[in-house]
């Protein structure tokens, strides 16, 4: 019997006893590890993940990946390097080493690993070596910065990862950081464009997301203040697309607007040089508008209770509201 196979279907990690019970023998397993196709997280777990895979390093401490680890190895949205987020059972004991798992959790410290001790219970049988994301994302909008909490949740969104009753579950154990939910947007398409949104709403400006701008299906990723045409060059969109772009910006400005450009990593890298060249555009067509750079430094730390006076206030009536 192919035990690699066994535990691919079943989610990616098996415990010995429910791979007996699917058939697997001794022979099965010895033979898989000997081929490198199964390797031990733990004792008595058998994983098709490679060792340096996040899930395997999570369930080697004695957990599964949460928070951004988690949104990550989902394929989220998410900026910059972190800490491994494993959540484990309240009453865990014998936590190792992302590394190795001779070497006890306590000892290796610091181990890259922030270990949230939330979890009712260990995983029995199988594990996926994720938490669902309704709890990975709760944990993202109460450690993560705001920007980064908005881009998760505009990911998740966006993708459909969520549904219904996951989204109005989401709202509710999210309680006063609800507004988080409120600011995301489901029609936001790459990271560097969710930073952007967030980061200008919170210097004080006017945002209107996907703007129409001639007759048909065209769109514009962010307008602000009606006139500057903030086009957000995501490496998963734009790679391959120079010549059409720059044709689309000169349409852009045929109409009236002031187009403007950044690439993802201007984005990321060389925010307050994209913000100085929204403010020149704008102050060129008499545009001024107080500004609130402590709002933009906010939105780089983890969210308050306290509703931010840019984030926009959504009707409770029904979770339909935010699909």
């Amino acid at each position: 019997m192919d035990a690699r196979a066994l535990v691919v279907a079943h989610g990616g990690a098996l415990d010995r006893r429910r791979l007996v019970e699917l058939g697997a023998t001794d022979h099965d397993l010895r033979t898989a590890l000997k081929r490198g196709g199964l390797h031990r997280p733990r004792r008595g777990w058998y994983s098709s993940w490679r060792e340096d895979d996040p899930r395997f390093r999570a369930m080697r401490v004695g957990g599964r990946l949460t928070g951004l680890s988690a949104i990550e190895a989902l394929g989220g949205w998410v900026l910059g390097t972190h800490p491994l987020h494993v959540a484990v059972p309240t009453n865990a004991a014998r936590l190792r080493s992302q590394r190795r798992r001779d070497i006890r959790w306590a000892d290796a410290r610091p181990d890259g690993v922030v270990v949230h001790w939330v979890a009712a219970s260990h995983d029995r049988g199988s594990s996926t070596g994720v938490v669902p994301l309704v709890e990975a994302l709760e944990l993202v909008c109460r450690t993560a910065s705001v920007e980064q909490s908005i881009a998760a949740l505009d990911w998740a969104r966006r993708r459909g990862q969520l549904d219904v009753l996951e989204l109005a579950q989401l709202q509710g154990r999210l309680s006063d950081l609800g507004w988080l939910l409120d600011a995301s947007e489901r029609r936001c398409d790459s990271l560097p464009e969710s930073l952007a949104r967030t980061r200008c709403s919170a210097t004080g400006w006017q945002v209107t997301l996907q703007a129409p701008w001639r007759p048909g299906l065209e769109r514009i990723d962010l307008l602000i203040e009606g006139s500057v045409a903030l086009e957000v060059d995501g490496e998963e969109f734009h790679r391959d697309r120079f010549e059409q772009d720059r044709e689309r910006d000169l349409s852009i400005s045929e109409h009236g607007l002031h187009a403007l450009r950044p690439s993802a990593r201007q984005v990321y890298m060389r925010w307050p040089l994209v913000q100085s060249a929204v403010e020149a555009a704008l102050a060129e067509r008499g545009i001024l508008v107080p500004l609130h750079n402590s709002g933009v430094a906010s939105v780089s730390r983890p969210a308050t209770r306290r509703r931010p006076a840019w984030a926009p206030v959504r009707e409770r009536g029904s979770p339909e509201l935010w699909r």
